[in-house]
């Protein structure tokens, strides 16, 4: 059932069948994450449209299929673990590893916490499993007219010839990465003044790969790790289920709160912090000088390394501060990927390391996955050496400059603010309500929010969301959202 679609009685379904049918799609696709509160009987019957006898008999219907509790007096929860007819694959997924200790930047350092994980999976399902055709708000991509080429699909020509397609499909490739597209990401990262050979390089399945991959080879269950909040919704979740105790970090807009991390250097010694030092997600924020090199002086002061992800260095300007560059791969390892403007299916992603370290983590590589497809990897290098993919970024950075432009003006005049300075893909703004509730009564009109929950290590009630500029620069959107936030 689509989430915009109105609630209409037919002869195959009652309106109380539809209204379950609704909260169950978005139970089991985490729209609505476990433990989060369902409307009031009430504001649910006027929300809908329907009475509230209809409501009453529709959460009688989720409890029966075990995906809700009742609370007395409190109302309606989704349950927090899946009930028996829905364990399988997911659900033992859900519960593979043990929750983390996660210490919250307010509290004392010197204790760490048991805290719930953000749900990750709420914003991914929503972000590749579309559920309708207008453009959504919390999407963590470009849409997909903005990353049409002809240059792609003759780069893919170019390596499925028949000579081609059999070299590179009738044996397996070299575990570093296709040698050609090595070579050219070692020159193109000249660009960033990063200047590492093509031993120096590993591809991946994406950029999240390659962050596991480190995860996997520097890190065992338990070890702490300091990752910077707000951040990546995906990362919190990914450390949790490798059981590693997550120590948040607050992301300042010159960087990392230094003395946070002092602190949490002292207490726990930590092997790993995790940064997105230019165009941060979600806050936009791009690490300044200073604060790059106090953090690279604690790395070498307390021994932990620091894994960059540059995933959006496409976006920003080839001078940002970089933690790898000034730092020469010693203590840092980078992290790319091309999924942002490129291709987000040809999931090539790569990482670079001093080479002691670069062979350890292919290691790791060639026993999860052997190798990585030569194919797209050779046709990547193509369109590198080319100019194509320098020519698209090009064009993709003046339309988000407009997109992001038009997006701000339209926020502002609806009542939202600016929590952090506009850049890059994505805006952080403060809405002046709950942004947990007001998506789910966004659902309804068919857009998808990224409330500010998700990018946090600890779920917990903010008025702040994360926009993606390129998603929300239209006006029918954002009279959308206002009546809806407004309507309360």
């Amino acid at each position: 059932m689509s989430l915009a679609s109105p609630l209409t009685r037919t002869a195959s379904q009652t309106l109380t069948e539809q209204l379950a049918e609704r909260f169950a799609d978005r139970i089991r696709n985490r729209l609505l994450a476990p433990g989060a509160r369902l409307p009031s009987v009430r504001e649910c019957a006027r929300q809908q449209g329907v009475s509230p006898h209809t409501v009453v008999a529709a959460y009688d219907q989720l409890l029966a299929l075990g995906l809700v509790e009742a609370r007395r007096q409190r109302g309606f929860f989704v349950r927090q673990e899946a009930p028996p007819a829905l364990r399988g694959r997911e659900a033992v997924a859900a519960r593979g590893a043990p929750a983390p200790r996660v210490a919250p930047a307010a509290a004392p350092v010197s204790t760490v916490l048991a805290a719930k994980p953000a749900d990750a999976s709420t914003l991914i399902r929503g972000m590749f499993h579309r559920r309708s055709d207008k453009p959504q708000p919390g999407m963590g991509v470009l849409p997909p007219d903005w990353l049409q080429s002809t240059f792609m699909p003759a780069a893919v020509r170019r390596v499925t010839t028949t000579a081609a397609l059999q070299e590179f499909s009738l044996q397996y490739g070299d575990p570093a990465g296709d040698a050609g597209l090595r070579r050219s990401l070692a020159h193109k990262l000249a660009g960033i003044q990063l200047e590492v050979g093509p031993e120096q390089i590993v591809t991946t399945v994406g950029a999240t790969h390659a962050l596991d991959i480190v995860s996997r080879t520097l890190l065992r269950a338990g070890d702490p790790v300091m990752v910077e909040e707000p951040g990546w919704a995906v990362e919190f979740a990914r450390l949790e289920a490798l059981g590693m105790r997550v120590l948040p970090v607050p992301r300042r807009a010159d960087g990392p709160d230094l003395a946070v991390m002092q602190r949490y250097c002292e207490a726990h010694a930590p092997k790993l912090f995790v940064s997105v030092s230019v165009l941060h997600n979600p806050t936009g924020y791009s690490l300044n000088p200073a604060s790059a090199y106090r953090v690279l002086q604690l790395a070498q002061q307390h021994d932990f390394h620091i894994v960059e992800d540059d995933t959006y260095s496409h976006l920003a300007s080839a001078h940002a501060t970089r933690l790898s560059v000034l730092d020469g791969l010693q203590r840092t390892i980078y992290v790319s990927g091309f999924a942002k403007v490129l291709a987000p299916n040809w999931r090539i992603g790569f990482m670079c390391a001093a080479p002691p370290l670069l062979e350890r983590l292919q290691e790791t590589k060639l026993l999860a996955t052997l190798t990585t497809p030569a194919l797209l990897e050779r046709a990547l290098a193509w369109c590198i050496d080319q100019g194509q993919l320098r020519r698209h970024v090009e064009r993709v950075r003046v339309r988000l400059d407009g997109a992001r432009a038009r997006a701000v003006k339209l926020a502002l005049a609806h009542g939202c603010t600016l929590a952090a300075e506009p850049a890059g893909l994505f805006g952080w703004l403060d809405t002046g309500v709950d942004t947990d509730t007001l998506t789910q009564r966004m659902l309804d009109k068919g857009y998808l929010l990224a409330p500010g929950s998700l990018f946090h290590a600890r779920r917990q009630p903010t008025t702040l969301m994360r926009i993606n500029f390129a998603t929300t620069q239209e006006a029918a959107f954002w009279k959308v959202f206002s009546a809806v936030r407004d309507k309360g």
